[in-house]
């Protein structure tokens, strides 16, 4: 009787979060605060997939910036396996790179990959899709999981699936095709079509198929993954920070994904997922006043309503103002307008236009 495959977990945890400055700095990045409750997002990303995949059989992959700040909070995962890329190169480099060290380790490895700063209100619930999401993948598939769109939102990818009953089910379903962020016409006739669901970047596969995959789409990527020695080889980290740079730099999506036959899906139902992708998110999901404030530290709010404060150590008062963000640093202080959150991340490239590293 053939041994039932081993489920593995990589946890991309490179990105920088700036739509989250002044809190959110390059040794500090969003996934590694704790905005909700006294775990960072990345614990809590591997406290959820634990009942899966334990934390032995789960891999991080992050940056030279934050690695030593993940490795202390995350214990629990051998030290090893908390990996900094020597440059970003997106996605699709960087799930070849663990494909590749898990075919070494494990032939027969399935591999989830998942995003280390999202926030899931419903785990049971969502990991009855994870384990349906590995059982599909144990079969050959390359399967992502989509998520029931609750307003027209054109910041995310889109997943088109066959038309007719799908939510919740827990069948894969075939995949038409990968959409990518649209305009607000086009995501509300997504909405209203009930087929289509935002793309959540998690995704799942035999590390054989996705590896194949790679040659086939990607093949100058995955001609340098395949030039690496094995993982346990003392010359792994000097060869990978040789030939990592030279993989092209594009996401799983474009390089693969769109392209292959063999993809299902699950559109999922509701199991309380949210990408927390500005403050203004972060706002929507804290407990508020009775007029809509959010006060993370003191504050004094007079005729104000649906603002976010987030001030350590002294005392904010507010008059006659709504719907800002206002956040204290040590070296920096954001007020903005709720609605504009999202446009933080604008401020972050001037910054790095001028150089000012001290506030990055």
């Amino acid at each position: 009787m053939p041994r039932r495959a081993s489920a593995y977990g990589l946890i991309l945890a490179g990105g920088r979060g700036t739509r989250f400055w002044p809190r959110s700095r390059r040794t500090r990045a969003k996934q590694v605060l704790r905005f909700l409750g006294d775990r960072s997002l990345i614990q809590q990303t591997v406290d959820r997939l634990s009942p899966v995949i334990p934390p032995d059989r789960l891999w991080v992959l992050t940056n030279e910036h934050l690695r030593t700040e993940i490795v202390r909070q995350l214990p629990e995962i051998p030290k090893r396996q908390i990996l900094a890329e020597p440059v970003q190169r997106n996605t699709a480099p960087a799930i070849g790179l663990a494909a590749h060290i898990l075919q070494s380790i494990d032939p027969d490895a399935l591999m989830g990959v998942f995003p280390s700063d999202h926030m899931i209100s419903k785990p049971a619930r969502y990991l009855r899709f994870v384990r349906a999401a590995f059982k599909a993948a144990g079969e050959g598939k390359m399967v992502v999981l989509g998520i029931q769109p609750r307003w027209p939102e054109t910041g995310y990818g889109y997943i088109e699936f066959p038309k007719g009953p799908g939510a919740g089910l827990f069948d894969p379903l075939a995949v038409r095709k990968f959409r990518e962020k649209p305009d607000l016409s086009t995501a509300k006739r997504y909405l209203n079509s009930g087929n289509f669901c935002w793309n959540a970047g998690m995704f799942f596969w035999k590390t054989s198929v996705l590896l194949d995959a790679l040659r086939e789409f990607l093949p100058k990527t995955a001609t340098l993954l395949a030039s690496l020695p094995a993982f346990s080889n003392r010359r792994f980290a000097s060869r990978l920070k040789e030939a990592f740079p030279h993989c092209e730099n594009i996401s799983i999506d474009y390089a693969v994904l769109e392209k292959s036959r063999d993809v299902v899906g699950f559109a999922t139902d509701d199991f309380g997922w949210n990408d927390v992708g500005s403050w203004n998110a972060l706002y929507e999901l804290l407990p508020r006043d009775s007029s809509a404030n959010v006060i993370r530290g003191e504050a004094l709010a007079h005729a104000s309503s649906g603002n976010y404060i987030d001030a350590d150590g002294k005392l904010v008062a507010l008059v006659g103002v709504k719907d800002l963000v206002i956040v204290d640093t040590p070296d920096a202080l954001l007020i903005a307008d709720r609605s504009r959150a999202q446009e933080v991340g604008d401020i972050v490239k001037q910054l790095e236009k001028q150089r000012r590293d001290n506030l990055l």
